[in-house]
C-alpha cells in the first residue's frame, strides 16, 4: 500500500530536520577544537620578532671621531744644552731644550709655571670631551723639543698647544704672544691651520685675561715647530720679566683666567 501524499510530506520534513541537527552539531564540534586548539598555544612574547629575509638597517649611526689635542709645557726642571737639527735632515742646531725664563719678583721658573696652567688646561678640555694628550706631567723629564713634536704626531693631534711664558731685557714689556710656524718645507701642510688656531687662541685669552695683545709671531726656526706634521702653537701667557705679569703668572686666579680663554679659543679652533 502506497503512503498517501500526507505522510511523505512528513517524511521528508523529518529527513531534513535531521540533517539540519546534525549539521549544527557539527559546527558546534569543531568550534570547540578550534577554541580549544587556539588556547593551548602559547602566546607570542611581547618581544617575539617576524622573521623577514631582507636585513634590517641599523639605527646607530657612526661614532664621532674624538678630538685629540697634546699639551707640551714647555721646557723641565733641568736644561739640555746638547745640540738637535731644527729640522728633519736640517745642518743647522739648537739646543734640545733651553732653560727657560723666571720671575723678576717671584723668582719662579717658568717650567714650573708653565706645568701648572699645561694641567689645569688638560681638565678643562676633557670636561669639553676632548682626549688630551700630555707631553709631560712632572719637572724631573729630558724630552727633546723634536721628541714633543714627535709625541703629538704619534697622537694624531687636531692641535698642539705648547705652554710658555715670555722674557725680555726691557722690563716695561708686557702681553700675551702667540707663536705660530712659518711656511717652509717642513710646515708647509698645517702652517695655515696654525695660523688659524694661534688666531682663535690669541682672541679668547686677551678676552679673558685682559692682557696686552701683542699679537701674532710667525716663526721657522723653532724645533718644535718644524718637525711637527700637525697644527701646532705656542702661547706665550706674559712676561715674567715684567713685575706685574710675573705676579699674576703665579697667582691661581689668574691662571684660571688664561685657562678659560685658552679652552674657548682651542674649542673655537676644533669646532670650525
Amino acid at each position: 500500500m502506497r503512503p498517501s501524499p500526507a505522510a511523505r510530506l512528513l517524511r521528508r520534513f523529518a529527513s531534513s530536520l535531521v540533517l539540519v541537527l546534525c549539521a549544527v552539531a557539527l559546527v558546534s564540534v569543531s568550534g570547540s577544537a578550534f577554541a580549544h586548539t587556539t588556547a593551548s598555544q602559547p602566546a607570542a612574547a611581547p618581544d617575539a620578532r617576524v622573521p623577514t629575509s631582507a636585513p634590517i638597517a641599523s639605527a646607530t649611526a657612526p661614532a664621532k671621531k674624538q678630538l685629540v689635542v697634546v699639551i707640551d709645557a714647555g721646557h723641565q726642571a733641568k736644561a739640555d744644552l746638547r745640540l738637535e737639527p731644527i729640522g728633519p735632515g736640517s745642518k743647522k742646531k739648537k739646543p734640545r731644550v733651553a732653560g727657560g725664563t723666571s720671575g723678576i719678583v717671584t723668582h719662579n721658573r717658568e717650567s714650573a709655571i708653565n706645568l701648572q696652567v699645561a694641567l689645569k688646561l688638560r681638565t678643562a678640555l676633557r670636561k669639553k670631551g676632548v682626549k688630551v694628550v700630555m707631553i709631560r706631567t712632572k719637572q724631573k723629564v729630558n724630552i727633546s723639543n723634536s721628541s714633543r713634536a714627535k709625541i703629538a704626531n704619534a697622537a694624531g693631534a687636531d692641535l698642539c698647544v705648547r705652554i710658555h711664558c715670555d722674557g725680555s731685557t726691557n722690563h716695561k714689556i708686557h702681553g700675551l704672544l702667540v707663536v705660530v710656524p712659518a711656511k717652509n718645507s717642513w710646515t708647509k701642510k698645517f702652517y695655515a691651520r696654525s695660523y688659524t688656531a694661534g688666531k682663535d687662541v690669541l682672541g679668547k685669552t686677551v678676552s679673558a685675561t685682559k692682557a696686552k695683545n701683542r699679537g701674532i709671531s710667525k716663526r721657522g726656526d723653532m724645533t718644535g715647530f718644524n718637525w711637527s706634521k700637525v697644527p701646532t702653537i705656542i702661547v706665550e701667557m706674559g712676561l715674567m720679566t715684567n713685575a706685574t705679569e710675573d705676579r699674576n703668572l703665579a697667582k691661581k686666579s689668574y691662571q684660571a683666567k688664561l685657562v678659560s680663554g685658552m679652552t674657548k679659543g682651542v674649542m673655537k679652533y676644533l669646532e670650525r
